[in-house]
């Protein structure tokens, strides 16, 4: 084997060499022409996806922009106004293919973190407000009470009848004005500013209408079983004001030739009532809504949240519903088709009072007397006897011999009162007033309650 090995002529090797060579480097070139081939094509791949990925992150990135643009020009000036009202809307995120997305996530952080320094705003310059109102207010309420007391000396003083028409006249006119600055100081943060001693529900009612322009046009009845319910001191003239500006929202609802009608109630719970029907259009229900958010109490409202000029009854109502406990609704129909308003005064709020000793007012309402039940007829009247056609109902001494006799002159007719006797029903007059608003101004330029 070896010798044949031996024996193949060397050309012949060199030209096996050469033709291997050869296939070797054909093999090598056509793989690497198919490499440069794949190569090509994956170039090209790449290049198409890059072109997609650009064009991809430009419509996100376009979609994006266009969600910030919406967000600065149409959801933050949408929510700084539904912050204000819930009747302006606030819109979604636009585009929903961003829905879920973080950047979606962070775009609502933002209008969050936005509302609530809005909010805070809002609170600070709110609260810099009221304290810049409450001062004004306070000297201004000092001011009227003292006014008031002037006013009340000259009437004591004064002989003349037509000047003390006037005098009353200005005293009825300072009166309106101590209840709008006192309304005013109230929504501000201050307190009622007035002191007043256990007061019989009947005079604080009077009182609370002898504040208004219009006050004739108020009728007050009693239905209460006795003559001793009373308003303990501290809530009586919180009390007070609030029946005053709701007794202010009837008139103002109803005709000037329309009554309204306020009832004091009794429940068996302990706690007494004043019901008050006007004879108005009645609210809404958005109305109905806003008014009991304000009275309850809970949440106090801003002042830029009250109308311009703001409303302030209700406001204040509110506020001293949360300092002293008693309760307000206007969510009833009163029996004209217009608003009833009832203030509810829990027990904890009532007390009994003496009528003997502290008597009622001249000008207020009495309970109706109890129903008599029928006699016999005596047939023989000894020293003292009451005749059958008596059947007298039990006097009434609480309004004072004055009040007695003027109404006894004008029963039975005559000649027109002397101007002493004018002056006597001017003072019953004022009396009723007095009543109703007795108490002491404390301070209120160096005490601030809130």
């Amino acid at each position: 084997m070896s010798g044949e090995a031996a024996s193949i002529p060397e050309d012949l090797t060199v030209t096996a060499i050469h033709e291997v060579a050869i296939a070797a480097l054909s093999a090598t070139t056509v793989g690497s022409l198919a490499t440069v081939a794949l190569v090509a094509r994956s170039r090209r791949t790449l290049s198409r996806s890059l072109a997609q990925a650009r064009a991809g992150a430009a419509v996100e990135q376009q979609r994006r922009d266009e969600a910030l643009q919406h967000l600065v020009s149409g959801r933050l000036p949408s929510l700084a106004l539904h912050l204000r009202s819930d009747h302006y809307p606030v819109p979604g995120l636009g585009d929903t293919s961003l829905s879920g997305t973080e950047f979606a996530a962070l775009l609502d952080s933002v209008q969050e973190l936005f509302a609530k320094v809005v909010l805070e705003e809002r609170h600070r310059v709110d609260a810099a407000a009221r304290a810049a109102l409450r001062g004004a207010f306070m000297e201004v309420q000092a001011k009227s009470y003292q006014l008031q007391t002037d006013l009340d000396a000259l009437q004591q003083t004064c002989e003349d009848e037509e000047t003390l028409k006037n005098y009353f006249r200005l005293d009825h006119l300072n009166e309106q004005l101590v209840r709008l600055v006192q309304k005013g100081a109230i929504v501000a943060g201050s307190w009622p500013g007035l002191v007043r001693a256990d007061t019989h529900l009947p005079d604080l009612v009077t009182g609370a209408k002898s504040r208004l322009h219009g006050f004739e046009r108020i009728s007050v009845h009693s239905k209460l079983r006795t003559e001793t319910v009373g308003v303990v001191g501290r809530a009586a003239e919180p009390i007070a004001v609030a029946c005053t500006e709701l007794l202010a929202n009837a008139l103002e609802s109803s005709r000037a030739d329309l009554m309204v009608e306020v009832t004091l109630l009794q429940p068996d719970n302990g706690a007494v009532c004043i019901q008050i029907d006007d004879a108005g259009k009645g609210m809404t229900a958005e109305e109905a809504s806003r008014a009991a958010q304000l009275l309850a109490g809970r949440q106090q409202a801003l002042l830029t949240e009250l109308g311009d000029p703001p409303a302030l009854g209700f406001a204040a109502i509110g506020k001293l519903v949360a300092d002293h406990g008693f309760q307000v609704t206007v969510d009833q129909a009163s029996p004209y088709s217009g608003v009833r308003a009832i203030i509810t005064i829990p027990p904890a709020l009532v007390t009994s009072i003496d009528p003997h000793t502290d008597p009622l007012s001249a000008m207020s309402p009495v309970p109706a007397p109890a129903p008599r039940t029928p006699r016999r007829a005596i047939t023989s009247a000894g020293p003292g006897a009451v005749g059958p056609d008596s059947d007298a109902l039990p006097q009434r001494h609480r309004r004072g011999r004055r009040a007695a006799g003027l109404e006894e002159r004008t029963a039975a007719g005559g000649h027109p009162p002397e101007p002493t006797q004018a002056r006597s029903t001017w003072d019953d007059f004022e009396q009723g007033i007095a009543a109703g608003r007795a108490g002491t101004p404390s301070d209120i330029r160096n005490e601030d309650r809130t």
